[in-house]
């Protein structure tokens, strides 16, 4: 199987070497943390002398007799060397009986540099503060990127490999499948392992049925704006009867295993963020293609009530939104993967897909899939050029063309975009 070395999330763990830290490693199932823990030895192995490096992986049964604290923490002991710097790295944490207690024993020794990985449902990021007594530093690993996508492959043709990289996504183990339905039967399943398991478990969730409707409900619905209330009384009229609170608590619950993503309202002109009719979007855009497969993709999409601004379009245009939704995915989770805070601004009541900030740095965007005609053009300008400071303006669309301004925003072909604005 090829490996491709994950630059960006590599550096994220050896930058945190000398933190007394307990580092998380955390993100969707398959997205490749096991490999990155693995890639993070080789570097220790080549780069920092006199160590001692400590790896279990309780996927494998040579590890199945350390399936409680007590017994972790003899093994652990047990391989101490007093003259080295000590890396514990543990795969699957969650299988340990009371993982908790071995390691804050071994946090509070101050022996160990420690790294773990888990099922996100055991591993939360609102949990680890109860779990572990000592602060903890996380690394969310994404799915691959387009860049690389690209480098994966060794793609010449970039847009070739935009068409290819929008239908596949970011989920490197489909790669090794050859044809399209066995990729997303690989996807699907990792999918509804994550919901019926992880989230089931954690939770003692009785009502799958509800979790599967809702689940496929935002699946359907990613990037429209969303609120509990409105979820709610949808499933209720199509027999699945609910209420917004339960709502509410299984969209947590897939947010929380790193499934979607909540994107909160920013009102641009009042500098303050909206309470209602957040937008969700998916990990890996490819999961909806395996939930519902490439035919009639769009039918949840035309008739749903929440996707106000179908009514009355082509089917043309309808396409036309339909993947630019999908390309808003895309850049959405570029956003969150280059450390983004990410938001969706709201200004006269004119919406703009993401106000994106770091620090002192902020940007408008909007997505789109074609912005050749002029009318597309003029409704996808106009909300940027109606805001008045001065951060930078983007459009990111599939121009297939070199980046050119257009008073004063910055227009991208996203193939380009994804790969050559540099990750900071």
């Amino acid at each position: 199987m090829k490996v491709l070395e994950r630059k960006h999330f590599l550096q994220k763990l050896i930058n945190s070497i000398n933190t007394p830290d307990i580092k998380v490693i955390t993100g969707i199932r398959r997205s490749g943390k096991s490999k990155l823990l693995e890639m993070f030895i080789e570097y220790l192995i080549k780069n920092i002398p006199n160590t001692n490096i400590i790896h279990i992986n309780y996927n494998l049964f040579q590890f199945s007799t350390l399936k409680n604290a007590a017994a972790l923490n003899e093994y652990v002991e047990n391989l101490y060397s007093p003259q080295k710097e000590n890396f514990l790295l543990i795969d699957e944490i969650q299988l340990c009986k009371d993982f908790e207690q071995a390691i804050n024993s071994f946090h509070g020794s101050e022996k160990y540099h420690i790294y773990i990985t888990g099922s996100n449902a055991f591993l939360l990021s609102n949990d680890l503060a109860t779990l572990f007594t000592g602060r903890t530093f996380s690394v969310e690993v994404f799915p691959f990127s387009f860049k690389e996508f690209v480098s994966y492959f060794e793609c010449q043709d970039l847009q070739q490999a935009f068409d290819r990289f929008a239908m596949e996504g970011g989920m490197s183990g489909s790669y090794l499948y050859e044809s399209i339905d066995d990729k997303y039967n690989y996807l699907n399943e990792i999918f509804e392992t994550l919901i019926v398991r992880d989230i089931q478990q954690k939770y003692r969730i009785k009502n799958v049925s509800l979790l599967d409707t809702l689940n496929d409900f935002l699946v359907d619905n990613i990037s429209s704006e969303v609120s509990a209330r409105s979820v709610a009384n949808t499933l209720t009229s199509k027999g699945s009867k609910t209420d917004d609170k339960t709502v509410s608590s299984y969209i947590k619950y897939l947010c929380a295993s790193y499934a979607f993503y909540k994107i909160r309202r920013y009102d641009i002109k009042g500098k303050k963020y909206l309470a209602s009719q957040d937008k969700y979007y998916l990990a890996d855009h490819s999961f909806k293609y395996a939930k519902h497969g490439t035919k009639n993709l769009d039918t949840g999409f035309k008739t749903n009530p929440v996707n106000k601004r179908v009514k009355g379009l082509s089917e043309a245009s309808l396409d036309r939104l339909y993947y630019g939704k999908i390309y808003e995915n895309i850049v959405c989770i570029e956003l969150l993967r280059r450390g983004y805070e990410v938001y969706t601004g709201v200004l006269y009541q004119k919406e703009i897909d993401f106000v994106a900030i770091k620090r002192d740095e902020k940007i408008y965007i909007q997505v789109s899939d074609d912005i050749s005609r002029p009318e597309t053009m003029e409704r996808e300008t106009a909300p940027l050029l109606s805001i008045k400071d001065a951060y930078p303006k983007m459009i990111i669309a599939r121009t297939k063309h070199p980046q050119y301004q257009y008073e004063g925003i910055a227009v991208w072909d996203i193939g380009e975009w994804l790969v050559n604005v540099a990750e900071n």
